[in-house]
């Protein structure tokens, strides 16, 4: 099994709708292999942390190596996700 993180930091300013307007276009994503994905704002518990997290658990490599190339799951990306993320930083692990 392969689990994807996925961590963004806000640009200045950028609404809460805009960030869940995201992660919901990104949730409603079912692509083959997907075991399971979670994901949402951070809570604000402590100071400096990053703006938003994504985790995606898939049955094996393939299956997300799919997944990053799905034309749905970039749109969504180019779309939703890169005009109000500053950064964003991955890892994939296998579990």
């Amino acid at each position: 099994m392969i689990r994807n993180i996925v961590v963004g930091r806000l640009r200045a300013d950028v609404p809460p709708e805009a960030v869940d307007r995201a992660l919901q276009a990104l949730l409603g994503l079912r692509p083959d292999g997907l075991i399971e994905m979670r994901a949402g704002r951070d809570a604000g518990l402590r100071a400096g942390n990053w703006g938003y997290a994504i985790t995606a658990d898939f049955v094996d490599e393939e299956a997300y190596r799919r997944y990053d190339l799905e034309q749905e799951h970039n749109r969504i990306r180019r779309e939703l996700f890169d005009p109000i993320s500053e950064s964003i930083a991955r890892v994939q692990f296998v579990l």
